[in-house]
Order: structure tokens, then C-alpha cells, then sequence
């Protein structure tokens, strides 16, 4: 069964800059371009039989295009021994409704999803159990800012376990209202 995910895509120019980030640190595993992007709402394995089910409550989500900052980085766990390293977002109300229509029609499928809050976010980095210090990084990227995008769109993503990570494939694009 594919393992799906809702997301959303980053330009080529902010995954440029966003790459710039990576230094040496222990136990550290970074993200490839191709691996960058918002996680809206992860799904988890889904049957061939669901899929059009997933996909077809997805077309028809009623939400404006907006413009996002991508700025500042941060970590999940302490910075001395981090569990993932990761770009903000700003403003995170447009993603978090997002979110959170997605999270109601998925539940109205049947699927179970995380009841974490949501923290809109592209990691950069994740950590194994010896993970060494990112503070210098917050010193310098805390408050970088690595540019700007409209989001016009969201997608469904397939994701495959891989050798350097995992791959992602586009299932199907949702534009917004107003989007071309």
C-alpha cells in the first residue's frame, strides 16, 4: 500500500537557499532538494481502494491562495541534542487551516491522525540518538530570512523508503480558488 501524505511544494530558489544551511553536524541526516516541502497532513498507508476516496475529498477544499515567508530556524528537542532541525513558516494560519480541513475530511474517511498540534515547518535535518549541537546554526539562521512564495496549490504525495532518504512522487495537485 502506498504510504501518502497532503503537502506543499517550495520553490527551486528558496530550496537553493535553504541547502546553504547544512554543516557538519554529528548524527545529522539532511534533507536533498527533492525531499524539501510543508507537510500538511501525513496519512500513513493507504489502499489502492481508498486513494480516490482520499483524493476526491481533497478537490473540492474552498481556500484562497496566500503568500508565505519562509523564515527563521528552529529545532524540535533541546539544541544540544536536537531530534529535527527546521525552517519556519510565517504566516501559519493559512497552512493550519489547511490543516485542519484536511484533518476533518480525512477523519470523515476514517482515517486516524495525529492530534499534536500543528506546527507548519520544513525540516532540514533529522538526528540519530548521538546528535551533536545546532546552536551555532540558531545563532546564525534564527531570524534568516530565505524568501517569499505564493501558494497556489497543495498536493498528494507518495512517499517511498530509500537509500538516502525517502522519495516523493506527486499523486495529484489541488489548486486553490483564484489559482489558474
Amino acid at each position: 500500500m502506498p504510504r501518502l501524505f497532503f503537502g506543499l511544494e517550495l520553490p527551486p530558489e528558496i530550496k537553493d537557499r535553504l541547502l546553504k544551511i547544512r554543516s557538519e553536524v554529528p548524527g545529522a541526516k539532511w534533507q536533498g532538494a527533492e525531499q524539501l516541502h510543508i507537510t500538511l497532513l501525513f496519512l500513513g498507508a493507504v489502499s489502492q481502494e481508498n486513494l480516490e476516496a482520499v483524493a476526491g475529498s481533497a478537490r473540492d477544499i474552498k481556500s484562497e491562495p496566500f503568500l508565505l515567508d519562509v523564515a527563521g530556524v528552529s529545532c524540535f528537542g533541546q539544541p544540544q541534542r536536537p531530534k529535527n532541525l527546521w525552517a519556519g513558516v510565517q504566516p501559519e494560519e493559512p497552512v493550519a487551516a489547511l490543516n485542519k480541513t484536511l484533518v476533518a475530511r480525512m477523519e470523515k474517511l476514517g482515517f486516524g491522525v495525529e492530534r499534536r498540534v500543528f506546527r507548519p515547518h520544513i525540516t532540514l535535518a533529522r538526528f540519530k540518538r548521538q546528535a551533536g549541537s545546532v546552536e551555532p546554526l540558531l545563532v546564525e539562521y534564527g531570524d534568516f530570512r530565505f524568501g517569499q512564495f505564493q501558494v497556489t496549490e497543495f498536493v498528494l504525495f507518495e512517499s517511498k523508503p530509500g537509500r538516502a532518504g525517502s522519495v516523493y512522487s506527486v499523486i495529484e495537485r489541488f489548486p486553490l480558488l483564484g489559482a489558474d
